[in-house]
């Protein structure tokens, strides 16, 4: 079991957490106290067109962009599967809809929506518009999972879904019971709103990034939940009231002129942000992020190994596989991922290093799934993308390159390039 801890601090109006997990930054979540969270967020939008040719629609929800609306994630009536339908038979231009936001818009893109709307509680999350039930994964014991399962099916609303999180582990009929209500109680308010509101507006805001870490990451793993003002650990505080007494003890107010940097958060950030990353055994890893994919280089750099090739590069991508989880969810990457490890002659070699790779990726929330090794020997995954990555939220397009990273080495070749 690994040490968790959070790191909340609020500087010129922007809230910032960290996840430490054994003394080091995991995960960095920044956001502006007077915005509010995007993704989430449920939107009563109206149908601007319909595109068949890329089965999608394209809906206004108010944001100046809009929104994309993909064909599996349109409600499809109960007799029908998405199988069998086309977008232009399941929404018309002009129809009112209600949405809520999956993705948050990335460059030119609009945010994306979805009709499959999800309430997340503290222990539940409600889904009114589908009939499931399903257990997280890191509940991994088989009776606690039986016991989940049956309880849910005696509580939930009838005709609507849940997802029992992490957190209901253990928890008593009772919490999970008043969780579900709850939800259902907020999404009668949403419809309510929906019936006398106009499209495009919104029904419901996410709430703000405090309030989300409390109801999503503090859990029985986190050991501490430190903050570094008098008015965060009031809210905290005030958040924490509503959870079992024991969290009120893991609350923990410390003054530091920069708690960040204090606890290394800050020094990996800047890491983060380039392109080389220097692993601990001498070697090197390169970052190159695209629109559509990111490529991770593993390279052996200043390690030489004591023993032969072989040898060197096997404990060097063994330390990449374990480094390149934690940046991935440092950097917070998402979509297509090409690792290029180090190429091994040993098939017992090239097994462990991807074995050791999915279990440093099982520690991430996001979902994230390994498809192996390709004919070129190039490791393909994806990562659920949701927000921007850390580079995209920190660093603006330098306007001399316009982003591509290089610049005109010498006029003499007269080549008239703008």
């Amino acid at each position: 079991m690994h040490k968790k801890e959070l790191i909340v601090s609020s500087r010129n109006n922007v809230t910032r957490v960290a996840l430490l997990e054994d003394g080091v930054p995991m995960e960095v979540y920044m956001e502006p106290v007077s915005d509010f969270c995007l993704v989430g967020s449920i939107f009563k939008g109206k149908v601007e067109n319909v595109l068949p040719g890329i089965e999608a629609a394209f809906v206004d929800v108010g944001l100046g962009r809009n929104a994309f609306l993909y064909v599996n994630d349109v409600l499809a009536p109960q007799q029908n599967t998405h199988r069998h339908l086309s977008i232009k038979n399941l929404v018309r231009p002009g129809q009112e809809i209600i949405v809520q936001v999956a993705k948050d818009p990335l460059g030119n893109k609009g945010p994306r929506v979805t009709m499959r709307v999800n309430l997340p509680g503290r222990y539940t999350v409600l889904m009114p518009t589908v009939n499931h039930i399903g257990i997280s994964r890191r509940i991994e014991k088989e009776e606690e999972r039986e016991r989940l399962k049956q309880l849910i099916n005696q509580v939930r609303p009838s005709g609507m879904g849940v997802i029992v999180r992490t957190a209901a582990r253990t928890v008593d009929e009772t919490a999970v019971k008043e969780d579900i209500i709850s939800q259902y109680n907020l999404w009668q308010q949403i419809l309510a709103r929906a019936e006398t509101s106009k499209a495009p507006s919104l029904l419901y805001r996410e709430c703000a990034l405090l309030p989300r870490i409390i109801r999503d990451l503090f859990t029985d793993e986190v050991e501490r939940l430190i903050v570094d003002s008098q008015a965060d650990f009031t809210r905290v505080m005030m958040l924490v009231d509503q959870m079992p007494e024991r969290f009120r003890g893991k609350v923990v107010l410390e003054t530091y002129s920069d708690i960040f940097e204090h606890y290394g958060v800050k020094q990996e950030i800047n890491k983060a942000l380039q392109r080389k990353y220097w692993l601990k055994c001498g070697g090197y890893l390169i970052f190159d992020q695209a629109e559509a994919l990111t490529v991770i280089d593993v390279n052996t750099g200043k390690y030489t190994g004591h023993i032969d090739l072989e040898d060197t590069v096997y404990k060097t991508n063994l330390d990449a596989a374990v480094e390149i989880a934690r940046q991935l969810r440092l950097r917070n990457l998402g979509g297509i991922i090409i690792i290029d490890f180090i190429d091994m002659a040993r098939e017992d070699h090239r097994n462990k290093v991807l074995e050791v790779l999915s279990e440093e990726i099982k520690r991430d929330r996001r979902r994230t799934h390994i498809m192996g090794l390709t004919r070129l020997g190039l490791v393909e995954l994806t990562r659920k993308k949701v927000h921007p990555s850390l580079a995209e939220i920190l660093l603006d397009t330098c306007p001399h390159c316009n982003g591509v990273g290089k610049v005109m080495t010498d006029e003499k070749f007269d080549l008239a390039v703008e």
